[in-house]
């Protein structure tokens, strides 16, 4: 089934936007999922578009397979990865913040192309690991777009869909906060707690570069 059958015109008017991490599956199976969600266009966010375990996913040759098969690709690598090229987006321990990236000219610029994208496709933004809470796809990428009135659905594991409220409910709970996963009575205090969530899952996963690297940059 189409996603458009699936989900009703959006008020912001824009196409659905999906996730989707590559993880151990074959091609065939990756655009099986897309083909199962009517996705068109395919926004790599991965810093470094290659794949030494799956090699399929490498670029160049990634992207003929997806086009063979009747799919757009875009990089946005550089501008929404987890391991960007500046300096500044990295706290003294080496570790990416996450915070700072999403309020630099690159970022924002990369959100602004996805966002204009959307409006004449349907997108998945496109990373390695399947589970969207230990990728920065969800962590650093996803609460900017939720600001923009954009709220991704993340295909899992047998091309099942999991909600964006529902990820954060389970982030919520993963990180201590599950009392208010779904508080409808207070929403500024799951706001707040979301917020911390996000930072405490960060310092598990987010890149950590090597401090000479850093030097180098």
């Amino acid at each position: 089934m189409c996603a458009e059958n699936i989900f009703p015109a959006r008020p912001n008017g824009l196409k659905p936007l999906y996730t989707l991490g590559h993880s151990i599956l074959d091609i065939e199976h990756f655009t099986a999922h897309l083909k199962d969600h009517g996705v068109e266009l395919v926004v790599d966010v991965r810093s470094t578009p290659q794949s030494a375990r799956m090699p399929h996913f490498s670029v160049p040759a990634f992207e003929k397979l997806l086009q063979a098969e009747q799919f757009d690709y875009l990089f946005l690598g550089e501008e929404l990865g987890g391991r960007p090229d500046d300096a500044d987006a990295y706290r003294p321990n080496g570790l990416v913040d996450y915070r700072a990236r999403r309020k630099s000219y690159a970022f924002q610029a990369g959100l602004n192309r996805l966002e204009k994208e959307l409006e004449g496709r349907t997108v998945v933004m496109m990373c390695a690991e399947e589970d969207p809470l230990e990728c920065h796809r969800f962590l650093m990428v996803c609460p900017e777009l939720t600001q923009r009135g954009i709220f991704p659905s993340h295909i899992r594991k047998g091309s099942r869909i999991e909600t964006q409220e529902a990820a954060e409910n389970r982030l919520l709970a993963d990180t201590g906060f599950d009392a208010v996963a779904a508080n409808t009575l207070f929403p500024e205090a799951r706001t707040e707690a979301l917020e911390d969530a996000y930072k405490l899952q960060s310092e598990k996963f987010a890149f950590r570069a090597k401090p000479f690297v850093l030097d180098a940059r």
